[in-house]
């Protein structure tokens, strides 16, 4: 979905919002059988956005880059779980962008990628925490594009899908021990942007997305070693067993994240903003319905895991930016008097 955000013009208006409410997908599980609870947590710091990317190392999570209506960033935010605070690291270098990508390797962060209000980008930085410094690496391989994804599986990373004017489906690795970029296998199935990414037991999965403004209902897993593409049951109800009969997991611009040994996947759209939260498990390929996301339903948000704990913050809401950030408990009971 290409993101210009002329938000006068836009098809999705703040006056819009205030009547789509939170998990306003069908779904044949009321929120009073679901298990899990969405409680608030330290909002961040920084400006208001959506659309920006995070990546974690050791024991923090930086944020950086994204979004509002009317400006877009490219400041750095670090957030300690332990002292629950964020604090303001060097600038991300380059220009200000929106709908990149990021992702860790080996006690550094990398991002690229991006969209600037006028070209689609493709140059990629570094980040290192112990001083605090940025360094242009390599540009990505690839076409400029907004929209992908991006992952890290072993001691590499990778950029797949997203929009450089068509929809895309190809993937390269990055090598950090060399600086250089290789294309590698490309996803199966159809072209995409705005799709979901996380990664099990260095394998990587991607899931869902949007194609010429049709939400995807497919979750592909790509295993490294060998460079192969696997595609895994449908995320929609599409065959004549019972495990899928409410399933309601397709959505783009939405956001993932791994705790233990499962996935999840809350937030974005599907011709509207949807709240609903899903639990993957990958030895079965099941989902599992959780409590839905408690917050304003929203788009353009990002996740993290820091310790085994989830969190999910910022995003928008027609043109309004949320600054604020929740934590998931998947186990607990949900509890309306914790937001």
């Amino acid at each position: 979905m290409q993101k210009k955000y002329s938000y006068l013009l836009g098809s999705i208006m703040v006056l819009s919002s205030a009547i789509i409410s939170q998990g306003c997908d069908s779904s044949g599980d009321s929120d009073d059988d679901l298990i899990g609870n969405w409680k608030k947590s330290s909002d961040f710091d920084g400006n208001a956005r959506s659309e920006a990317v995070t990546f974690t190392i050791g024991d923090y999570v930086y944020l950086t880059t994204g979004t509002t209506d009317r400006d877009r960033f490219k400041d750095c935010w670090e957030f300690s779980l332990a002292r629950q605070y964020w604090s303001q690291k060097a600038d991300l270098p380059g220009v200000a962008r929106n709908s990149a990508v990021g992702f860790a390797i080996n006690g550094k962060g990398y991002v690229g990628t991006g969209y600037d209000g006028i070209s689609k980008l493709n140059d990629f930085w570094e980040y290192d925490p112990s001083t605090n410094t940025w360094t242009q690496k390599a540009d990505f391989a690839g076409s400029g594009r907004y929209d992908a994804v991006g992952f890290a599986a072993g001691s590499k990373g990778y950029i797949s899908c997203g929009f450089d004017g068509n929809y895309l489906k190809d993937l390269y690795q990055y090598d950090p021990a060399t600086n250089t970029w290789a294309q590698k296998a490309s996803l199966g199935g159809s072209k995409r942007s705005a799709a979901m990414s996380f990664v099990i037991d260095d394998k990587a999965y991607i899931c869902s997305g949007n194609n010429n403004g049709n939400s995807i209902n497919d979750l592909w897993v790509y295993d490294a070693a060998v460079d192969t593409w696997t595609e895994k049951r449908k995320i929609s109800n599409v065959s004549d067993d019972d495990f899928d009969d409410d399933y309601t997991i397709q959505r783009s611009n939405g956001v993932a994240f791994v705790m233990g040994d499962y996935a999840f996947v809350s937030s974005g759209e599907n011709s509207s903003y949807i709240s609903t939260t899903w639990q993957y498990d990958p030895p079965s390929d099941l989902w599992t319905e959780k409590t839905a996301f408690e917050g304003s339903a929203r788009v353009g948000a990002v996740a993290f895991t820091l310790s085994n704990r989830g969190f999910l913050l910022t995003g928008r809401s027609g043109s309004l930016s949320f600054d604020n950030m929740y934590e998931f408990d998947p186990a607990a009971e949900q509890n309306d008097d914790d937001n």
